[in-house]
């Protein structure tokens, strides 16, 4: 997964159609994430983890805020590793990039010969630069190849989907993953238009979905394509799988009062998110026993009351701030556990 907070501008003159420049991408609530990361690695040697790197906003303002930080950057996207590499390239050693997906953060950690991290960063989602290349897929304002993969080097692309799941599967994503009220209908119609022409690029869907949705709920519910296209996004990655190993692998590599931060865009991921970080705050020691067993308190201290919110200035600023949750939490000590 990918930076999914930073946010582009449209293309200037002389620019490649669907480009933006690396530094006019702005990461979601970095103020905020200097504030929670700067009691533990201000000042200090310290590492942390930007689980999704993407084009490196947030690690370039962590690195550029605390001089003596180094940050070990992970992606699964090659592309996005790339760009960041050019953007981070002023910081030298200090930050490290790995191709990765984020639940293999234990294996990051061994292979930089790390114990724990003082921080882990997530935000997470598809990346502005994924949404700004057509032939990536993720837009459904654009014709373009239905792919939808995070890494394009690897897996089933969208289009795979779509023309060989079951009907049963396919209705379980759209309604599981994209919280569709149409699914089944919708998951018929792709089934009888695939026996046509299978699908191919994202016009022919976004076309099925109109007619597929009912009118009422088109002038009511949105674009009648996002649902799905977010239910396809998230099947063809595996995203909610990965992020239910990868944040308490996350809690995990942290050291005795390092910090994660998490910044989620739709409920199902902040759901997960939620429960996660609920289950490693609450103590393990069964009911009834009148004192907390040795080793089973709480592992975490959570920092933000719910879900916090970018307000109306960042909103204007950055668009795609609208619908971030972010949540916070420390790894407590062992005496306190």
């Amino acid at each position: 997964m990918t930076d999914s907070g930073e946010s582009g501008r449209p293309t200037g003159p002389g620019e490649p159609e669907g480009t933006v420049p690396d530094a006019t991408h702005l990461p979601v609530l970095v103020d905020r994430v200097l504030e929670l990361f700067e009691p533990v690695v201000a000042g200090r040697d310290a590492v942390l983890i930007d689980a999704t790197l993407g084009l490196g906003g947030h690690t370039d303002a962590l690195l550029t805020a605390f001089p003596r930080l180094r940050v070990i950057g992970l992606d699964r996207d090659p592309g996005a590793l790339e760009r960041s590499r050019q953007r981070l390239a002023g910081h030298g050693d200090r930050v490290r990039f790995v191709h990765t997906v984020y639940h293999r953060i234990p294996e990051v950690l061994a292979d930089a010969g790390l114990d724990s991290v003082e921080g882990v960063l997530m935000d997470l989602g598809v990346s502005s630069m994924q949404l700004d290349l057509d032939e990536r897929g993720f837009a459904y304002a654009r014709d373009a190849p239905l792919d939808m993969r995070m890494d394009p080097t690897t897996g089933p692309t969208a289009a795979d989907v779509l023309n060989t799941y079951s009907l049963d599967d396919l209705t379980r994503i759209l309604r599981d993953y994209g919280e569709e009220k149409f699914a089944r209908r919708i998951a018929k119609t792709v089934v009888a238009q695939r026996q046509r022409s299978p699908f191919e690029t994202s016009e022919a869907l976004v076309r099925l979905l109109y007619d597929a949705v009912p009118a009422p709920s088109r002038r009511t519910g949105g674009h009648p394509a996002k649902r799905t296209f977010q239910a396809l996004r998230i099947e063809v990655n595996g995203e909610l799988d990965i992020l239910r190993e990868a944040v308490p692998a996350a809690i995990a590599a942290l050291s005795e009062g390092g910090r994660i931060v998490v910044e989620s865009y739709h409920s199902l991921e902040d759901r997960i998110v939620k429960q996660a970080l609920a289950k490693a705050a609450t103590s393990r020691t069964p009911e009834g026993l009148p004192v907390e067993l040795p080793g089973h308190g709480p592992q975490l201290r959570l920092l933000t009351r719910g879900a916090e919110k970018a307000d109306e200035a960042e909103i204007r600023r950055n668009p795609r701030a609208a619908s971030v949750r972010l949540r916070a939490a420390e790894k407590r000590g062992a005496d306190e556990t």
